[in-house]
C-alpha cells in the first residue's frame, strides 16, 4: 500500500509538471473538451459546446490491466490521450501505461514536441537517452519500483526490461500531442523508400544489408 501511495505521489508530480510547464499553448478557459466529430482544422481540436460536456469527458478506465504484449517488442503502450479523453484537449498533457515482458523493450524513438517523465511501478527497467550533436552522449539508468527518470524533449531514447518478470511503468509527457518517431522505422521504413545507395554510405553498411533492413520495415 505504501509503495502504491508513493507511486501515485510521483504520478501527481508528473501531472503538475505537465500542466505547469507544457510546451503546448496555455488554455484561455477552464477547459476545452474536444469535439471529435468536428471537421474544423486547428492547432489541436476545436471545443465542443460546454453545455454538452459531461464528467465522462474527463474520465478514463484503461490502466487497470496490461496491454497486448504479443508482438516483436514484447511490450505494450496504452495511451491516455485526447482521442480517448476529450477533456485533455488544450491542457498540454499525455499519459501512457507501459508493460514489458521479460526481455521486452521499446526501440529507440523520440518525441519531437514533449519532455517525458518515466515512472516505474513494478519491475526493473533500463531507460536511456542520447544527446544531440556534437557530443551524442549516452545517459542511462536502471530504474527500480518507485523510481522516475526524465527524457528531455526531442532526444532519442529507449527502454528495456531487465527483470525476470513483467515490468510496469507510466510515461507522462507535457504535450497533448508529443508525437513519436521510431528511428528504425523512420530510416528504413520510409514511404517512398530512401535510396539504399545513400543509406549504405550514410550508415557505412553494405547495400545488401540496407535493403534487407528496409524489407523488415
Amino acid at each position: 500500500m505504501a509503495q502504491r501511495s508513493f507511486f501515485f505521489c510521483i504520478l501527481a508530480l508528473g501531472f503538475f509538471f505537465g500542466a505547469s510547464y507544457a510546451f503546448d499553448p496555455r488554455p484561455l478557459q477552464d477547459f476545452c473538451v474536444a469535439d471529435l466529430n468536428s471537421t474544423v482544422r486547428v492547432n489541436g481540436l476545436p471545443c465542443k459546446d460546454p453545455a454538452t460536456v459531461t464528467v465522462d469527458d474527463f474520465f478514463f478506465r484503461g490502466f487497470k490491466s496490461a496491454g497486448n504484449t504479443s508482438n516483436q517488442y514484447s511490450s505494450s503502450v496504452i495511451p491516455m490521450n485526447v482521442a480517448r479523453v476529450p477533456g485533455l484537449n488544450t491542457l498540454g498533457l499525455g499519459v501512457a501505461r507501459l508493460d514489458f515482458l521479460p526481455g521486452g523493450y521499446l526501440p529507440p524513438h523520440l518525441h519531437p514536441r514533449g519532455t517525458e517523465i518515466l515512472i516505474v511501478l513494478e519491475g526493473r527497467l533500463e531507460a536511456g537517452f542520447v544527446t544531440s550533436y556534437p557530443n551524442y552522449k549516452h545517459y542511462s539508468k536502471i530504474l527500480e519500483s518507485g523510481d522516475a527518470f526524465v527524457i528531455p524533449v526531442g532526444l532519442v531514447h529507449y527502454f528495456r526490461n531487465l527483470a525476470d518478470k513483467n515490468t510496469v511503468a507510466f510515461g507522462v509527457v507535457n504535450s497533448q500531442n508529443a508525437g513519436i518517431s521510431v528511428v528504425s522505422n523512420a530510416i528504413f521504413g520510409a514511404k517512398p523508400a530512401i535510396s539504399s545507395d545513400y543509406l549504405s554510405k550514410a550508415f557505412q553498411l553494405d547495400k545488401n544489408i540496407v535493403e534487407e533492413l528496409q524489407s523488415k520495415f
